[in-house]
C-alpha cells in the first residue's frame, strides 16, 4: 500500500497523443510526433504519452534488425530534444535492442531531454513472442510530477500486474498502446472501442488510481488501430478521449483534493480485499 504520509505531488496536467503511424518510416513518425507534442504543450501538458511502437509502426518485425535501436541510439535522442524543446515529460513506445535481443519499450524522457527509464513490455501477445523478448520486472518511476506506473498494451490486461504498480506507489498508470481489430474480431466478439475503453475504465476503479492510455488510430496492414486514447480518473470516470480523431486530449490530474478524498473514502476497494480468501 501506498505510504499516505507522502505528500501527494501538485495537479499535472496530463495529455494522451493518438496518432497513425506509418510503417517503417521512423523520419515521418517522428515528425508527427513533434507536431502532436507541440499541440499537448500548447495546452499546458507536463507528461506526453504517446503510444506503443510509436517511432515504427507496430507491424515490422521483418525489419527489426534494421529499425531497432539501443535505447540511446538515435531516435532516443531525437524524442529527448523533442521533450526539451516544450519542457514536458515525455514518454514513447520503441523497439529497441539490448543484449543481443529485441523488446517492445516504452522510453521516458525529462523536460531536460534525458531518458530517465526504459521499460520493456512483460506481458507478450500472440505472434509478438516470436519478434521480442519479454520484460521481467514492473516499473513505477520517480518523478518531481509523480510516480508513474509504466505499462504497454498487453499488460493492461493483467489486474494483477496493475495492482503491483500500484503497490509499488504509483500515482498514475501509464499505457502506450495499440489495440487492433478486424471484422471478425470486431462484428463477431464486439472487440472494439467500447471494450478498450472499459478495459481502462476497470484498472481505474479497482485500483483508485488515474490512468492515461494513448492508442493508434487508422489501418495498418489487414488490421485497424481502434484509437479512443483516454484519461480515467480514480472513480473509472473517462475525463479526456480522443475518439478516432488524430491530435492530443488532456486533463488536470489532481492528486489529491477533497473530492478525490471523499471518493476514495466511498470506495476502499484495495483496503476491502481478502486476499487470503483468493
Amino acid at each position: 500500500m501506498t505510504d499516505k504520509t507522502v505528500s501527494a505531488p501538485a495537479p499535472l496536467q496530463v495529455s494522451v497523443a493518438q496518432m497513425h503511424c506509418v510503417p517503417g518510416d521512423v523520419e515521418a513518425n517522428l515528425g508527427i510526433t513533434a507536431h502532436l507534442v507541440a499541440l499537448a504543450a500548447q495546452e499546458g501538458a507536463g507528461l506526453v504519452v504517446l503510444p506503443e511502437m510509436a517511432t515504427t509502426g507496430y507491424f515490422i518485425s521483418d525489419r527489426l534488425d534494421e529499425l531497432a535501436e539501443e535505447e540511446d541510439g538515435p531516435v532516443s535522442s531525437r524524442l529527448g530534444e523533442i521533450a526539451k524543446r516544450h519542457g514536458v515529460y515525455l514518454v514513447v513506445g520503441a523497439p529497441i535492442r539490448a543484449e543481443g535481443a529485441y523488446y517492445d519499450a516504452q522510453l521516458m524522457f525529462s523536460p531536460d531531454g534525458t531518458r530517465i527509464a526504459t521499460y520493456r513490455k512483460a506481458h507478450l501477445f500472440s505472434a509478438e513472442r516470436e519478434w521480442f523478448s519479454a520484460g521481467d520486472a514492473p516499473m513505477v518511476v520517480e518523478t518531481p510530477v509523480g510516480r508513474i506506473g509504466m505499462t504497454v498494451c498487453y499488460d493492461l490486461i493483467f489486474p494483477e500486474y496493475v495492482r503491483k504498480l500500484v503497490d509499488m506507489g504509483a500515482d498514475l498508470v501509464i499505457n502506450s498502446t495499440n489495440w487492433i481489430t478486424d471484422g471478425f474480431q470486431r462484428h463477431r466478439w464486439g472487440w472494439d472501442a467500447p471494450t478498450v475503453t472499459a478495459l481502462a475504465q476497470t484498472r481505474a476503479l479497482e485500483n483508485g488510481v488515474w490512468l492515461a492510455m494513448s492508442c493508434c488510430v487508422g489501418p495498418e496492414w489487414q488490421f485497424d488501430s481502434i484509437g479512443h486514447s483516454c484519461i480515467v480518473a480514480p472513480s473509472g470516470k473517462v475525463v479526456a478521449s480522443l475518439g478516432r480523431s488524430v491530435g492530443a486530449a488532456s486533463h488536470e490530474v489532481v492528486f489529491e483534493d477533497e473530492d478525490l478524498d471523499r471518493w476514495r473514502a466511498i470506495a476502499t476497494y484495495r483496503a476491502d480485499r481478502r486476499p487470503e480468501l483468493y
